[in-house]
């Protein structure tokens, strides 16, 4: 196996299990913050920043440096669209997902909740695409020597 193809594959696995994770939070996860209750929410959300942290933190950091380094030596516009949207989903996460995570640990806000549901579909559609890139840029891996 070849660095390319290596890169290629931890790149995708990144990706996909991110893609996978963040279809579980939008659909499953965020969803069910509603349903917590006023009076324990705020401890609830605390612990939930605290425990997903640890799971998505280095998938994410792993990610960055995979689709970095697919960007630099694969070098196609497909690789450099995978990075831009990559930069998108760090931009989402930091200047929104993360501040509506911040007031929801004072207390549950439904507008904040209804918020942070509906701008997470962004995070959720890009990190999909990126899916598609990372399957579409292991495509040449599969096809039969000539």
């Amino acid at each position: 196996m070849t660095p390319e193809t290596l890169l290629l594959l931890v790149h995708a696995a990144a990706t996909w299990f991110l893609v996978g994770l963040i279809w579980t939070v939008q659909v499953v996860h965020y969803p069910l913050f509603a349903g917590v209750g006023e009076r324990g929410y705020a401890a609830y959300q605390r612990s939930h920043m605290g425990r997903i942290t640890w799971i998505v933190a280095p998938a994410m950091f792993l990610e960055l440096f995979a689709a970095g380094a697919v960007a630099w030596v694969v070098g196609t516009p497909l690789a450099w669209g995978g990075a831009a949207l990559l930069a998108l989903v760090w931009l989402s996460t930091f200047a929104v997902q993360v501040p509506l995570h911040a007031r929801l640990t004072e207390s549950f806000d439904p507008a904040v909740h209804r918020r942070l549901v509906a701008s997470n579909w962004a995070r959720t559609l890009l990190w999909s695409a990126r899916g598609v890139i990372a399957l579409l840029l292991l495509y040449p891996l599969l096809e039969s020597p000539r």
